[in-house]
This record gives structure tokens, C-alpha cells and sequence, in this order.
């Protein structure tokens, strides 16, 4: 009886281990596989008149952007809000299932701003955008990923499947958002900040560790 309690006992254990590793959510790059990526592949899109050093910078491996909402579009010929992003160059893509990863920060009184697109959709210009409003960081205008993100850094992946029409937003690896995109086009990545209704007079984010991931 006593090798039979003990059997039970350590049986009961094992299956109590598999249950908790099978709770625990697996990492959203696991299944991809990293692409190289350099300086080369980040184009600095910023306010057409104004020197790039007075808008970005990229310093101890952190990219910090800074636009004003007084800013001028990046080409003398847009018609856009004031931007400063880095587009992703080298990756663009129409199939597939694509990943972007990097962690940010954003200083408090930031608001307004789109801080990450996934470029490029049929019904709209985008096919992700997220954005920060008073703290939060929402998917377009609604729902919201996360609250309360002024001055912490986070990670952020969003995963792109171009035949699926579908978009996931993991931050710091939980899945926050699972829904439609918006059609196959030639799609790309950026990062920065890009004003948005309600922006604040300066907006600001900062980035470092990023990876492009295909599966």
C-alpha cells in the first residue's frame, strides 16, 4: 500500500507538470525564423525641412523619434500628418506570414501618435496601426492593448498573415489583439511616431532590439 500511495503521489505530480507547462503560452516568434537585418534596411522618414539629428537619433541601440504637431509632412508634396519613422526596408511583401519585434517606450504626455503600422491594405492605407491616447496604447482607436505605458519599456510583436487576412499583437509575449487586416497588398513595417487626431504639441518614442521573423 505504501509503494502504491507513493505511485500515486508521484503520478499525480507528473500530470500536475505537464498541465502547468501546457499553460504556459509559448513565445510568438517560436515556429519563425529571424531575418538579417542592418542600418541599411531603415529608412528615416522625417519632417522634409528639418535636419534628421533634430528629429531622430539612434544611440546605445535605442532609436528615439521626436515630431511636433506644428511639423511639416515628409515630402514637400504629402498631405499627411508630421511623421518621423523608420520605414523597414529590403522586407516588403504581399504573402506570407511576417513578424515584427521590438521593444518601446514612450515618455508620458505623449498622446495622439501612431507608434508601429503594418503599411499597406486594400480598404485603408494600413492594415495595423497602433497608437498611444492619454497613456494607452490601443489598436487604432479601439480596443485597447495597454494601459498606463508612459515610461516602461515593453515588448511588442505584431504577426502579419497575409492569406489569412488576419493580425495578432503580443506585448511582453500575451496576446492582446486578434483580428482582421485589411487585404493583401505590398505591405512593410515602420516604427517612429506619426501624428494622429489629437496629438500632442511634441510626441515621442524610443525603440531598440528590433528583428523582422517570416514563417
Amino acid at each position: 500500500m505504501l509503494y502504491q500511495s507513493i505511485f500515486h503521489q508521484t503520478f499525480l505530480s507528473f500530470l500536475l507538470c505537464i498541465t502547468t507547462l501546457s499553460l504556459v503560452a509559448s513565445d510568438p516568434t517560436d515556429g519563425f525564423t529571424r531575418l538579417p537585418l542592418s542600418s541599411s534596411n531603415f529608412q528615416v522618414q522625417k519632417p522634409h525641412d528639418v535636419p534628421q539629428d533634430q528629429r531622430y537619433t539612434f544611440s546605445n541601440g535605442v532609436h528615439t523619434f521626436i515630431v511636433f504637431n506644428t511639423d511639416k509632412p515628409h515630402t514637400s508634396t504629402s498631405n499627411t500628418k508630421p511623421r518621423t519613422e523608420i520605414r523597414i526596408t529590403g522586407y516588403d511583401y504581399t504573402s506570407g506570414v511576417w513578424q515584427f519585434e521590438g521593444y518601446f517606450y514612450v515618455p508620458s504626455g505623449t498622446t495622439g501618435v501612431c507608434i508601429q503600422q503594418v503599411f499597406g491594405g486594400v480598404t485603408a492605407a494600413t492594415t495595423s496601426q497602433s497608437r498611444v491616447y492619454s497613456g494607452s496604447l490601443t489598436h487604432y482607436l479601439s480596443p485597447t492593448l495597454e494601459t498606463n505605458i508612459y515610461n516602461k519599456w515593453y515588448r511588442f510583436n505584431v504577426i502579419h498573415d497575409v492569406g489569412a487576412n488576419n493580425v495578432k499583437i503580443f506585448i511582453n509575449g500575451v496576446q492582446k489583439f486578434n483580428g482582421n487586416g485589411r487585404g493583401a497588398d505590398d505591405h512593410y513595417f515602420k516604427f517612429g511616431v506619426y501624428a494622429q487626431d489629437g496629438a500632442s504639441y511634441r510626441m515621442e518614442s524610443r525603440w531598440r532590439d528590433i528583428k523582422i521573423f517570416r514563417r
